[in-house]
């Protein structure tokens, strides 16, 4: 990886997913492996944007009538019965810990569903920027970073998932998307491991 190509997406850092009170943090069972993903994903930041990597934060956000013709079952159920997510509450928000990082975070707004590719201008500022590697953070494994990932390798570009700053619904499942699924289509190394790699690069 090149940090001139490479582009580092944070999936769903939003309070609905990450502060204590979130409504999906309780609802997933998630709360101290989001608060690890979330700690060790300040680190790898603040060691990617001096090196030049671009950093693309996304979040999902929903209109209040998100797919009410449709009958629900699982996550989607769970988002739309509690309200998650909506448009215009706080729970959508970009947590506060990006703040810190002003400009180098690039937010990109406008998600409508796990995907964090669909409905929004990601693959364009992707494209735009020259990026052919993508490492992805964020949560949950199963769910929108599982999504995401498909999403950016069917768009060709060569996706690497950041183990320790994404979190599942629970430890397990964690672990066997890291080990069992994200393998089939692209990477998994550790922040430690990637900081290192594209370090390499520029030293």
């Amino acid at each position: 990886m090149d940090p001139r190509t490479t582009a580092l997406i944070l999936v769903g850092y939003q309070h609905d997913e990450f502060v204590p009170a979130g409504i999906l943090r309780s609802a997933h069972n998630r709360a101290n492996s989001v608060g690890t993903a979330m700690a060790n994903a300040v680190e790898l930041i603040r060691a990617m944007a001096p090196i030049g990597v671009s950093i693309l934060a996304t979040t999902v956000r929903l209109t209040p009538d998100f797919r009410t013709p449709a009958p629900q079952a699982g996550i989607p159920d769970t988002v739309t019965s509690s309200g998650a997510s909506t448009t215009g509450d706080a729970g959508p928000e970009t947590i506060s810990q990006w703040r810190a990082f002003g400009a180098c975070i690039t937010r990109v707004a406008g998600d409508a569903g796990l995907d964090g590719f669909s409905t929004n201008t990601l693959d364009a500022v992707l494209k735009q920027h020259g990026i052919r590697d993508v490492l992805v953070a964020g949560t949950a494994n199963s769910l929108c970073i599982d999504s995401t990932c498909r999403a950016a390798s069917d768009r060709g570009y060569r996706v690497t998932v950041v183990s320790d700053c994404t979190a599942g619904r629970t430890p397990a499942e964690h672990d066997f998307y890291c080990q069992h699924i994200f393998p089939l289509f692209g990477g998994v190394m550790d922040s430690r491991k990637a900081i290192e790699q594209l370090s390499s690069v520029t030293a």
